[in-house]
């Protein structure tokens, strides 16, 4: 009884963690002018899709971890909940992919970025997310594709079986193509998506940063103490986008990796899936969605900001960085085309995207002057045959 206890108490914390974590990051979007862009339709998609997971789909996963597999509501709504549980992983995966290629675009075009990123091409990518999400989740599992027989899981059992006790359960029944086409679209090719987007990212931004610093050199800047600070910068902003790279790739590897590998060799192998293995790889998996608000929105620091008005908190509050923006005031945005979404554009000057120099994946600024305004850089900015330069 103490170890169910303990389990419900830790399983129940990890929800309440979900929700709330994902329902800031929809607060700070409505309640923000300057989140309300293009660009953050992902990770609004991204925090919806997770909040929707936590509230629908781990409240009756921990029933069934307390209840020890033991399944009280009815063989159609666990279909209902297996599919849901299915389509709502598989969407916040892939809005993890569009998130890498989003910023991909921002790093590779950053001249053409607003020309690409129009908000209808958004709107078809979120529509070909879910579109994805539940061709893979209610269609085989209502059809009686994904199990070894063709029949429908868990209802076929419940109606053939009397004993209550069989009928009670819970089972995700897989057969080897559902599986591996499943862990296939879901998982294997988004994750080498996002790790070689990320790796470009970086690349770029870093071969970028590189040339900064040895212009700064070369122009004997690095002797002044402005100079000095400036080449600091960069570098200090290269080790921060390893760091948060490192932290985004590497905690979608860590929690779904170990699912996805689980689910392949007993899909494989044609076994059933629940044990205590399966409960553990699968919660991991949940754990990426709790972690998300953090990794993809407080790591930026307009999100921070709103964070720190929504929650009262002194520490997350925006710090005064223009000394001809008053207190209170918000930054212009330059509108988007198509509607009246806007496209969010980099604090290191004009130049549309997810950052410049790393700017939104680390979220932070350079440091400053000793009166308040920001450190400006000499940047160069090249997309095919324009460059644009800005002071």
């Amino acid at each position: 009884m103490l170890t169910l206890i303990l389990l419900g108490t830790v399983l129940a914390l990890l929800i309440v963690l979900t929700v709330c974590g994902n329902v800031l990051v929809c607060l700070a979007v409505c309640t923000t002018r300057r989140l309300r862009c293009v660009t953050n339709c992902f990770i609004v998609s991204l925090a919806v899709t997770d909040l929707l997971l936590g509230a629908l789909v781990l409240p009756f996963s921990a029933l069934l971890e307390v209840r020890q597999g033991a399944w009280p509501l009815g063989a159609a709504f666990c279909n209902v909940y297996i599919s849901l549980d299915v389509m709502l992983s598989t969407a916040s995966i892939l809005n993890l992919l569009a998130i890498s290629m989003d910023r991909y675009l921002a790093v590779t075009a950053p001249l053409r970025y607003a020309a690409l990123l129009r908000p209808a091409r958004v709107g078809v990518a979120l529509a070909l997310i879910w579109l994805v999400s539940v061709c893979l989740s209610f269609v085989p599992i209502h059809m009686g594709w994904n199990t070894r027989d063709g029949t429908v899981q868990n209802v076929g059992a419940a109606d053939a079986d009397a004993d209550a006790a069989s009928a009670g359960t819970c089972k995700f029944d897989l057969n080897a193509t559902y599986a591996v086409v499943d862990a296939l679209f879901t998982f294997y090719l988004p994750l080498l998506a996002m790790c070689w987007s990320y790796c470009r990212v970086f690349r770029i931004a870093r071969a970028q940063a590189r040339r900064i610093v040895a212009t700064r050199r070369a122009g004997g800047c690095s002797s002044t103490p402005a100079g000095h600070w400036g080449v600091l910068a960069v570098a200090v902003r290269e080790n921060k986008a390893t760091v948060t790279l490192a932290v985004v790739v590497g905690a979608f590897i860590v929690c779904w990796t170990p699912y996805f590998t689980y689910f392949t060799v007993m899909g494989l192998l044609q076994k059933d899936m629940r044990d205590t293995a399966y409960s553990v790889v699968l919660w991991l998996g949940y754990t990426n969605s709790a972690l998300n608000p953090f990794l993809y929105a407080a790591l930026n620091r307009d999100f921070r900001s709103a964070y720190g008005r929504l929650l009262h908190c002194p520490r997350l509050k925006p710090v005064q960085l223009d000394s001809n923006v008053g207190a209170g005031e918000e930054r212009s945005w330059e509108d988007g085309p198509v509607t009246g979404l806007k496209h969010c554009f980099s604090r290191a000057g004009s130049v549309p995207g997810a950052m410049v120099m790393m700017q939104n994946l680390n979220g932070s600024d350079g440091p400053s002057l000793g009166n308040g305004n920001p450190l400006m850089m000499d940047t160069e900015v090249t997309d095919g045959n324009n460059t644009l330069r800005h002071l």
